[in-house]
């Protein structure tokens, strides 16, 4: 923890303590907005439309209903951005992207659970098995489509302009054998001042994305440890394992739903007739938030063991230890990242090591290096 002073350990207390009670809000909202919507009967009042009429409407009626009770937190999150300096948006870009993200939760839902709706009607029997199946794959398409299709819907993307840091990025790559498609720059100023990058797709659509502003503020050396974390998610196939286990996931979830829905006085409670009565629709994604859930722990620990995999991925590759702590200081510093947060919060929230567990990692795999090599 030497690594950073009192006043930055306790600033970063400062920004993150009440967004954190603001997240167990939002969950717990979250949750009952479709829980009180299932059990209070919102199907019956579409009981006599057609089911594909009913169906749209509720995913709708769902989805806006949420929308709205959450409007408060995230009213409360975008003006605590803007005070603490990090987000760049107008009121209206803000506005544009929660449309946005509305509309395209809308669209994603609603082919989700009219696939399942038509799976129950169409295999009274089988439609579990048929369900799991075309939900994995629907994962699984989404995995390929979102880099093309659903990131240019809120970020422009352009080639990495510096042609002798992107042939020095692509070197990386080759060195590291997991050669990429494109190393791409998103503009993220335009919403934020924060730094990040990320990799996305599968097969033809994967790439690396850096975002301007860290692009903005770094160095050269800084860049490429950046990338090199990346990379290590591509190498290690971070990206599959996580397409595979969301899948596995979602199969998992049609499962649940049909031993649940086998007892008759949920059904009675629902006031449904079984997974192919559109009226499923609020307690689905009830089950789905409650689902979700319980996996936090699992899904935080999982993608902490691969952060910190990728993070010696990219010591190993680059070799740069002055640089490593340099730009896992500078990113937190950026960031403002949560250097201390509380223990339990961070078993089950947090999906990155804190950046004094990866400069210490990072300086005990040095240490191991350089004693190896005086061997």
């Amino acid at each position: 923890m030497e690594t950073f002073s009192p006043e930055e350990i306790e600033r970063s207390r400062r920004y993150h303590r009440p967004l954190y009670a603001a997240q167990l809000a939002e969950l717990a909202v979250g949750l009952a907005v479709p829980g009180v919507l299932a059990f209070g009967h919102l199907g019956r009042s579409l009981e006599d439309a057609p089911w594909w009429v009913a169906s749209t409407a509720l995913v709708v009626l769902v989805l806006l209903a949420e929308t709205l009770a959450l409007g408060p937190f995230s009213v409360w999150r975008y003006r605590r951005e803007r005070a603490w300096s990090f987000s760049t948006q107008t009121p209206k870009s803000w506005l544009l992207d929660r449309a946005k993200a509305f509309a395209i939760g809308v669209a994603i839902t609603w082919f989700a659970l009219v696939g399942l709706i038509v799976s129950a009607r169409a295999f009274t029997t089988w439609w579990p098995a048929v369900a799991a199946l075309a939900g994995a794959l629907f994962v699984l398409l989404l995995g390929f489509v979102a880099p093309v299709v659903l990131e240019p819907i809120f970020n422009r993307f352009r080639a990495l302009d510096d042609q002798e840091l992107a042939d020095d990025l692509r070197s990386l790559a080759d060195r590291a054998g997991v050669p990429v498609r494109d190393v791409l720059v998103a503009d993220a100023s335009r919403r934020t001042r924060k730094h990040n990058a990320y990799v996305s797709g599968l097969a033809q659509t994967r790439r690396v994305v850096l975002w301007d502003t860290l692009l903005a503020d770094s160095e050269p050396a800084e860049i490429r440890l950046v990338v090199a974390h990346e990379l290590g998610h591509r190498r290690l196939r971070h990206v599959a394992w996580g397409t595979a286990l969301a899948m596995a996931g979602t199969a998992v979830y049609v499962f649940v739903l049909w031993a649940t829905l086998r007892w008759e006085w949920l059904r009675s409670a629902l006031d449904v007739s079984g997974a192919g009565d559109p009226g499923i629709v609020p307690f689905a994604l009830f089950l789905g938030g409650l689902l979700e859930l319980v996996a936090l722990p699992l899904g935080a620990a999982l993608s902490r063991r691969f952060e910190r995999t990728a993070d010696r991925f990219s010591l190993e590759l680059t070799g740069d230890r002055v640089g490593y702590e340099g730009v896992h200081r500078r990113l937190a510093t950026a960031n403002l990242s949560d250097l201390d947060p509380p223990r339990a919060y961070y078993l089950v929230f947090h999906g990155h090591p804190t950046a004094p567990e990866r400069i210490a990692a990072g300086r005990k795999r040095s240490r191991k290096t350089e004693s190896a090599s005086s061997m």
